[in-house]
């Protein structure tokens, strides 16, 4: 049983009665005295069969199945999202070989992609750059462009009323999310750092955590989240005390609990471990040898 809907000024969290949890996510409508926008429409808004309010624009944050589940009942809409998402929002394809799956793994998503998150192809979608504004009357959106998660990830500011959506900037403890192969860590990272700098009433995310209304409690757990990367690196580096392979890392998983069972793990523990194992390559604390990677 999901909680009531909640308003934070002009904008409404929709709720779900997983809090947020994938497949789930939390969509926002945001309305001014012009139009209104439904922010990532998400299994939530399928299962409503729309939302109460008459929606003139659909804003999508970044390109994945769990933030376009709803999009399929707004056919007519116009839809905005960065250049990068473009492709994967208009093309089920574009966005399953995002993933890097295997071919078996893929076939299993393909049908997820179809049949849990209603995806299809949606031809007409729009774009906007970092710092675009949005006008809704009386209201703006704000883009902030914030990579690492994908490449065109991005949340927005809301005004007047101070409230950030962070996306896929989640702050769960699960940490950050950088297994596509667009994915980058420094971006994410790098993402995390901007945040810092914005100041806001209300910190807004997609997952679980949702609305925080106190900065400082905003900035703990943004550090508590980021750390999540350093334990990844401190992990692997114990790890490779002794030679190990790709295929070991991905295995021992640095991302999802044993018992996780996903289409995507392996493609994301893969990716996630590349992206960890270069960087510390490049910082000399680890080298690549006959028979797998080794810390030094």
């Amino acid at each position: 049983m999901r909680g009531p809907d909640v308003e934070y000024g002009g904008v409404t969290l929709l709720a779900s009665p997983e809090g947020g949890r994938y497949p789930s996510g939390n969509s926002l409508v945001i309305s001014g005295t012009d139009r209104t926008v439904l922010v990532d429409p998400s299994i939530e808004v399928h299962r409503r069969g729309g939302v109460p309010d008459a929606v003139d624009l659909v804003v999508v944050s970044h390109a994945h199945e769990d933030h376009l589940a709803g999009l399929h009942l707004f056919p007519d809409l116009p839809v905005l999202a960065h250049p990068a998402e473009v492709g994967p929002v208009r093309s089920p394809e574009v966005l399953l070989a995002g993933f890097g799956m295997g071919p078996s793994e893929a076939g299993g998503f393909r049908e997820q992609l179809r049949d849990t998150f209603h995806l299809s192809e949606r031809p007409d979608v729009g774009t906007f750059q970092d710092g675009d504004v949005v006008d809704l009357g009386g209201r703006t959106l704000t883009v902030l462009h914030l990579p690492g998660h994908t490449a065109g990830h991005c949340g927005l500011l809301v005004e007047p009323d101070g409230f950030v959506f962070l996306a896929d900037i989640d702050l769960t403890s699960f940490g950050p999310y950088y297994g596509d192969l667009s994915s980058s860590l420094e971006d994410f990272e790098a993402s995390i750092t901007r945040l810092r700098e914005v100041e806001a009433r209300w910190y807004g995310t997609s997952h679980q955590v949702g609305v925080i209304d106190d900065r400082q409690t905003f900035l703990d757990a943004l550090d508590r989240f980021a750390a999540v990367i350093h334990r990844r690196d401190e992990t692997l580096l114990r790890l490779l005390r002794q030679p190990r392979t790709l295929a070991d890392v991905v295995a021992h998983r640095l991302v999802y609990r044993p018992h996780v069972r996903l289409p995507f793990v392996e493609a994301v523990e893969r990716r996630t471990a590349l992206l960890h194992l270069e960087r510390l390559e490049r910082h000399g604390l680890v080298v690549p040898t006959d028979v797998g990677y080794l810390a030094v």
